[in-house]
């Protein structure tokens, strides 16, 4: 199959692919791919470069593949060799904005595979009967953060392991640099590697039928002396198709530059016409008597644009800063000059109504992006210092935060501010900010912070990347982030960044007493220990002295007696420093017939040394007299109010949870695989509860303790 394949499907009389426009050569070994042709490979890694018409040649071949849409396209009229028989739709996994790991999960959930870790996806992959076919387009575009460099990872951590398995019909679109590597790890035979820009699979025709239907005003061209005489169309599309070698992208910019602008063109000057993307901007503004830079530098902020695009209320300020003077004017003036480059994108409203927008009630707003990532890889690449426009850039959306306050920053800073400085060069300096670790989208702040050396980061951003997997997990909004992240700066030694937490704008659910990383706990329970007098708190000052002290059976002491000291005791292994073995009913305390117990201060860090046979349980009327109650499973506890039957508090654990108890003053002892946390329920009002995710299961909820008195869920 080449490239002569298109004269001979022009010549036999089959119209072209109504979406593609022609490759044919390239639609047939894709065909050829699907029906699994005798000699066909088993892998195709379609390439070529940025422009070339990846995207389009995978979106019009899954057309033909999707039994709904084939429907609506006149197979009858294609050439048959490049039709793919009708069979089930692939699964395509969209790595776009997505990371690796991500992508692994939607094909995992797309054939619903039962694998719990992502290494055991291929492997079930690979135990199936029946080969199952994937597509995956889009590589270039993967990853929540650019400079984090996800397509190479998706290459080598999902692509690579998907292409050695045999059971897995793969087709991928991957850039150059990178198809080589997702080719060689494979036997010869098993894969094919069609690079669009190769003479072998040029299609010249298609891209003089894709200018000449860009310039039709049947398809929705304006009328112009070059557009409505279908021999000067057919002429300019030639010369255009000719001078762009290739780059489809090229053709399309410059035909909506000649449409948008078409004074000063003349058809006959072939010095007009671009032959790259970065003569079709350059040509543009020459046109519109416009400098070139002051084009490159008005595009300059959309050409680092994170996500789905820049706001439109940030443009201006990232222009100045990237420029260095003000471009006000420029960009005032410019809209004309900048539009056949630019795509607005409307963006629905944040889920969590963290910050109003300025356009509108709703949430929803404009975002603008450049109509194609080649586009702003020209533009990045003709500035002089692509690292101290990125600083510009960084310090410029840190400016436009009010008052330094994240909950009335600008969505985009808050979720992309770590992508900008990470490419500047200045993300670890960045990530001592708690405030910033709650508010950040979680995907997008995880990716920036993965890219960094570990030996870069400082302790802060370490607690956050080892918090990162449990809210990326939960789909927790910020208010319950920051919870989860004022726990983890506890339990990580950084009290100072856990009250800062306190001092921002969450009502926390609760407030981490102390934790501690002791392995081995299997069950926790809440009571208090006794005191002489003169020790510990008086009973006025001790904590619910208005009731049962502190959870002790029986009255308040008298005013001026010592109150019961509250505590946590630990069922921990024998031989655990400090733990002490309480003997069994019998009074048995060989192995197996008692509990080894440590005690911990209920309100405070430190162990208590004391007989844990002395610990009091609270009474039943403590307990149905405490304002909250709790269930949990097997890695989540939800706290509810007892008044109102409410959830306040949700807690979702990257452990399984080994014991738990509630104090009826309200303290929350977890123990864990790595340890013991307490928290103070602080919660008024309703929690958020985070998701649940469903391939986790346990046991069905309990509100009973396991400690003292034993398992009860």
């Amino acid at each position: 199959m080449s490239a002569s394949d298109e004269g001979n499907a022009a010549a036999a009389g089959y119209a072209p692919h109504p979406f593609v426009g022609g490759r044919t050569a390239a639609l047939r070994a894709l065909a050829a791919w699907r029906m699994r042709w005798p000699g066909a490979p088993r892998v195709v890694v379609l390439t070529g470069n940025p422009g070339s018409g990846r995207s389009r040649l995978v979106t019009g071949f899954l057309m033909m593949c999707d039994p709904g849409y084939r429907k609506q396209l006149p197979l009858d009229d294609l050439d048959p060799a490049t039709v793919p028989p009708d069979l089930p739709a692939p699964a395509v996994p969209s790595p776009s904005g997505r990371t690796a790991a991500q992508v692994l999960w939607l094909i995992a959930d797309h054939f619903g595979l039962s694998a719990v870790r992502s290494d055991d996806i291929c492997p079930e992959l690979a135990a199936r009967e029946e080969p199952v076919t994937i597509v995956v387009p889009d590589v270039d575009r993967a990853g929540p953060v650019r400079a984090a460099n996800e397509p190479a990872r998706l290459v080598r951590e999902v692509l690579k392991p998907l292409a050695a398995t045999e059971t897995v019909q793969l087709l991928a679109d991957v850039p150059r640099e990178l198809a080589a590597e997702l080719a060689e790890a494979l036997p010869p035979g098993q894969v094919q590697i069609i690079d669009l820009d190769a003479p072998e699979w040029a299609d010249p025709e298609g891209l003089v039928l894709h200018a000449t239907t860009a310039l039709d005003p049947d398809a929705g061209a304006p009328e112009l002396p070059f557009t409505t005489d279908p021999a000067v169309r057919r002429t300019l599309a030639e010369d255009l198709a000719r001078r762009a070698d290739g780059s489809r992208l090229t053709v399309q910019l410059a035909v909506q530059s000649l449409l948008m602008q078409p004074e000063g063109f003349d058809p006959a000057d072939g010095a007009l016409l671009p032959g790259s993307v970065g003569e079709a901007l350059d040509l543009h503004a020459r046109r519109l008597g416009a400098d070139p830079q002051t084009l490159r530098l008005l595009l300059a902020p959309l050409a680092f644009a994170e996500g789905e695009g820049l706001p439109v209320q940030l443009w201006g300020a990232l222009a100045n800063a990237v420029a260095g003077r003000d471009m006000s004017q420029d960009l005032a003036d410019g809209m004309l000059l900048a539009a056949p480059f630019i795509q607005p994108v409307e963006q629905a409203g944040e889920a969590d109504d963290e910050a109003e927008d300025e356009a509108g009630a709703d949430g929803g707003r404009t975002l603008l992006r450049l109509q194609h990532p080649g586009i702003a890889e020209e533009i990045r690449s003709g500035l002089p210092d692509v690292r101290d426009a990125q600083t510009k850039i960084a310090m410029a959306l840190l400016e436009a935060v009010p008052q330094q306050n994240w909950s009335k920053a600008d969505p985009y800073i808050r979720d992309h501010l770590a992508a900008h400085t990470l490419d500047a060069g200045l993300l670890p300096q960045l990530l001592t900010d708690p405030g910033l670790f709650a508010h950040a989208d979680p995907v997008t702040m995880r990716a920036a912070i993965e890219a960094v050396p570990l030996e870069q980061l400082g302790a802060p951003a370490r607690t956050y990347l080892r918090t990162a997997p449990l809210l990326t997990r939960s789909q927790a909004p910020a208010g319950m982030r920051a919870a989860f992240l004022e726990t983890a700066f506890v339990e990580d030694g950084l009290a100072p960044y856990a009250e800062a937490l306190h001092t921002l704008d969450f009502a926390l659910p609760w407030r981490t007493l102390w934790s501690v990383p002791l392995a081995g706990v299997r069950a926790v329970t809440t009571g208090s220990l006794p005191q002489e007098g003169g020790e510990g708190a008086t009973a006025e000052t001790a904590p619910g002295a208005d009731g049962a002290g502190a959870g002790g059976e029986g009255p308040a002491p008298a005013s001026g007696e010592a109150a019961p000291r509250p505590v946590a005791a630990f069922v921990v292994p024998e031989g655990t420093p400090g733990a002490r073995t309480v003997p069994g009913p019998d009074g048995d305390s060989s192995e197996g017939g008692g509990s080894t117990l440590l005690l911990h201060d209920l309100l405070r860090p430190g162990y208590v040394d004391a007989d844990p046979a002395q610990v009091q349980l609270p009474s039943e009327e403590a307990k149905a007299a405490a304002p909250f109650g709790f269930s949990r499973g097997a890695d989540y506890l939800r706290v509810w109010d007892r008044a109102g039957q409410e959830v306040v508090a949700a807690l979702l654990s990257d452990a399984p949870l080994t014991g738990a108890d509630l104090s009826p003053d309200g303290v929350l002892v977890v123990a864990t695989a790595r340890g013991v946390t307490a928290r103070q329920i602080l919660a008024a009002a309703p929690a958020v509860t985070p998701t649940v995710p469903a391939q986790r299961t346990g046991p069905a909820d309990s509100d009973a303790s396991d400690g003292l008195e034993g398992d009860h869920s």
